[in-house]
């Protein structure tokens, strides 16, 4: 393509993405993202329901329209409707929706079947709650049901369908590949029949993904002549789910050189909100949105991007809001540890980097998860310093059992002085942070708040297996996760504290900050 040709994005995250299984959006949940979609992210169009639902569905859907009217996006919020006359344009007219997308059935089968009608009494039903619609002032746009599979099985059918329609005001035509059964070819095939056959009518693509092909299905769609690609967040949808937004939507711009009003910037924070209030936790290698695509895990590939981004392509984080890491372990190189290093403000010698670059390939080599915030106890830990040992846990007892107090005994040295302390608690951990809060409390200095307690095992793992702790820490503001590893879940936890002790002693000795008891790194 040679001049940019603008393709409308239809996204249906809160009506055909709510079709997943376990997912319900409560009505404050479905107005927040809607609201994201149409303000942050700047898609076209949303599809927020299914009309004749539930009366909180129905609440959630006028309060969405209302935001919408005041705020510019008047007309930008569909619902699903049928072919019932009356009941489904009355459902949307009641909660000030604009537009109905009307769902016809695009496969004989279906209507024969299904519906137990000729297409003659369909088209009838279809004409019938379509004028009532535009009476109602609302826009039309129909959804052909099940087409991929009726474009293949009679094509007499969908043309006599799409032609009876096609002078009654119908918005878009939307065809779906319900079952996500087509290949790109088929797709561009059969699209590029319809838009040739029927050049005055606009044709949307509504694609799945049960082949994985949707973003591939899309492109084919857009090549074939449609205007507008219908998506949703993180994939969701029924089955495989439905075509990922951030995929196609980044592979149109970059690929296809097309036009799109999409803020990519939003991306992610819109996919982590979906994430959040649908419980449906997305692939950490997803493409755009994952956790884990924007880490450099082979040590040649950091020593390439050190030398001039030699592994880095048009898909670079800054685009979507974030930054490139470069993951510790087994496969790690000089390179990655010193970008590591870097973005910490650390500085070792050439020697010192070997011997830490030894024992992170050892640790990885173990399958233990090393982070950023590790680096500084293996550096430690590697070059025998001080710096962040101001304390070590000696021993530590902790007695529980079933409805009992817990109870903790434990000694720990402090720059050179053994404290004893007891405590007790609803809970081993508890009863720890009982204990240590005795001893930190000589030494005028206080716990960050916990907000975050993460808990569990590798993959496949047996019950003797090494439990990780991740801790996160409000720390002034700032959010720190320490990690501790132990065969025993309480004292996982006891580690990683101690770890949060040993970086705030660390920081408040560099900072200069009196604390009694620690007065330099070596008083």
């Amino acid at each position: 393509m040679t001049e940019k040709q603008r393709i409308q994005i239809m996204d249906t995250t809160l009506r055909d993405g709510e079709q997943t299984q376990g997912v319900s959006y409560s009505p404050a949940e479905k107005v927040n993202i809607a609201k994201a979609l149409l303000k942050l992210l700047r898609v076209d169009r949303i599809e927020v329901a299914s009309a004749s639902v539930s009366e909180g569905e129905k609440q959630a859907v006028r309060n969405i329209n209302d935001w919408a009217r005041l705020n510019g996006f008047d007309g930008c919020v569909e619902v699903l409707g049928f072919v019932d006359h009356t009941r489904s344009v009355d459902w949307i007219v009641d909660a000030g929706g604009k537009v109905l997308n009307l769902l016809t059935k695009g496969s004989e089968k279906h209507c024969r079947e299904q519906l137990r009608k000729t297409l003659d009494e369909h088209v009838a039903g279809i004409l019938e709650t379509v004028a009532y619609a535009k009476d109602k002032q609302l826009s039309v746009n129909v959804y052909l049901e099940d087409w991929s599979n009726g474009y293949q099985d009679s094509r007499e059918y969908v043309y006599e369908l799409v032609e009876r329609l096609s002078d009654c005001g119908i918005g878009h035509f939307m065809l779906p590949d319900t079952l996500g059964v087509m290949s790109p070819d088929q797709v561009y095939d059969s699209l590029h029949d319809m838009c040739s056959r029927f050049p005055q009518l606009t044709f949307n693509f509504h694609p799945h993904n049960d082949y994985g092909l949707a973003t591939a299905n899309a492109m084919a769609a857009v090549r074939a002549g449609v205007t507008a690609i219908h998506c949703t967040i993180n994939c969701l949808g029924e089955r495989a789910g439905n075509a990922s937004l951030a995929e196609v939507t980044v592979v149109l711009r970059d690929k296809m050189n097309i036009e799109l009003g999409i803020d990519e910037s939003h991306l992610v924070r819109i996919s982590n909100m979906v994430e959040q209030f649908s419980g449906k936790r997305y692939a950490a290698n997803a493409p755009i949105v994952g956790a884990d695509v924007f880490t450099q895990t082979a040590g040649i590939h950091a020593d390439g991007d050190s030398k001039g981004g030699l592994y880095e392509s048009k898909l670079r984080p800054e685009r979507f809001s974030r930054t490139r890491s470069y993951a510790l372990g087994k496969m790690s190189g000089k390179a990655s540890l010193q970008k590591n290093l870097e973005q910490m403000g650390l500085n070792l010698s050439a020697e010192n980097q070997k011997k830490v670059l030894s024992r992170i390939v050892e640790l990885g080599d173990s399958k233990q998860t090393i982070t950023s915030d590790d680096l500084p106890f293996i550096i430690a830990d590697v070059l025998e310093s001080e710096s962040y040992q101001h304390i070590r846990l000696l021993n530590c007892t902790i007695t529980s059992g079933y409805e009992l107090e817990s109870t903790v005994s434990l000694r720990v040295e402090i720059k050179g002085n053994e404290h004893v302390a007891s405590g007790c608690g609803n809970g081993g951990f508890d009863a720890f942070i009982d204990a240590i809060e005795k001893v930190l409390k000589q030494y005028d200095y206080t716990l960050p708040e916990l907000t975050d307690y993460e808990v569990r095992i590798p993959k496949g793992g047996h019950t003797d297996a090494f439990t990780e702790c991740v801790i996160s820490w409000d720390c002034q503001g700032r959010t720190r996760k320490t990690r501790g590893v132990h065969s025993n879940q309480v004292f996982a936890s006891v580690l990683a504290t101690i770890r949060v002790i040993n970086i705030e002693l660390e920081e408040r000795i560099e900072q200069h900050i009196p604390l009694a008891g620690v007065i330099s790194k070596t008083g």
